[in-house]
């Protein structure tokens, strides 16, 4: 009898392993990021796609099972929370950004998801992968020169959808349909928010897209960005249901910007955005670092994630 129930044990287990294979993914590990609202939870998360990475999910004040949230996916998760533990001493302060504008009723309930970029293939993986072959010479190769192992930016999607957002989902009470589910970041990881709007519409409803990295790499040109307008002409998802915010500044790399975002917001209205469903701002003074994008990040928060 007892090998019996050994036996039917062992069995329960395969197969509750071979139903949940995505669980088997992340481990949580040891929070050390501090917040001044809600709280934090991180995962050390493996992936078939791109090389394991810290994942920092945040919890608004209240969270409970018995309600559902909406999911926000943030690119450069540790650049989000807490400023003593990102390499620039700077944070985005979003923790306090949603808190006080959930209990002000501006915007839906939300969970962060905060990725964490991986450092050296940081630019690989944030570079919209199918625009490269629209890019000119010279610059294509110069862009080619800096992925020595090729583009990784269809993979790492590929992380968040299939690997990542189920085991949010199956983790936490969240609302998973596709018009409660966002995605953000700033400089490349505004090319990718973008990227992953057009890639995956049928996931994303909206696209908070801050110091868009329009120039692609840090020389100034023009051939990145007609490469990515003209991807954008391809593949820019429905305005009846998906939302795009673009912002930047004026000073430092965002000065880079201004007529290259001119250009992308013709062809995003071409394609019937309105200002219900696209907004783009300039910062005049604003540079290209984190604090500016702090104190303007409830505009976006606003427009994308209003009830």
């Amino acid at each position: 009898m007892k090998h019996k129930v050994c036996i039917f044990l062992i069995l329960l287990m395969a197969q509750l392993t071979w139903a949940n294979p995505i669980n088997n993914k992340a481990i949580k590990v040891e929070n050390a990021v501090k917040v001044s609202a809600g709280s934090i939870e991180r995962y050390l998360f493996h992936s078939d796609f791109v090389d394991e990475r810290n994942v920092d999910i945040w919890l608004p004040d209240g969270y409970t099972p018995t309600k559902k949230y909406a999911v926000l996916y943030m690119h450069d998760g540790q650049m989000l929370y807490d400023s003593s533990r990102a390499w620039n001493a700077k944070e985005w302060d979003i923790d306090t950004t949603i808190d006080k504008l959930i209990k002000k009723g501006k915007i839906r309930e939300v969970i962060v998801v905060g990725i964490y970029n991986n450092s050296n293939k940081r630019h690989i993986e944030y570079f919209p992968q199918k625009a490269i072959d629209n890019i000119a010479a010279p610059e294509y190769q110069k862009v080619m020169d800096l992925m020595p192992g090729g583009p990784l930016a269809d993979n790492y999607l590929k992380f968040i959808i299939s690997e990542l957002k189920p085991f949010i989902d199956a983790t936490y009470s969240t609302k998973p349909d596709q018009k409660n589910t966002f995605i953000a970041g700033s400089s490349m990881g505004g090319l990718i928010s973008m990227y992953a709007i057009c890639e995956y519409p049928q996931i994303f409803s909206g696209a908070g897209c801050l110091s868009t990295h329009w120039i692609g790499t840090f020389d100034n040109n023009k051939e990145i960005p007609a490469a990515f307008n003209e991807y954008l002409k391809q593949h820019l998802p429905s305005p009846r249901n998906h939302k795009i915010y673009f912002d930047h500044g004026t000073v430092g790399l965002d000065a880079n910007y201004p007529e290259f975002q001119k250009m992308i917001d013709a062809t995003v209205k071409t394609a019937g955005y309105t200002d219900k469903s696209l907004m783009t701002l300039e910062f005049p003074g604003d540079d290209h670092n984190e604090t500016c994008w702090a104190a303007r990040l409830h505009i976006p928060l606003i427009f994308l994630l209003k009830k």
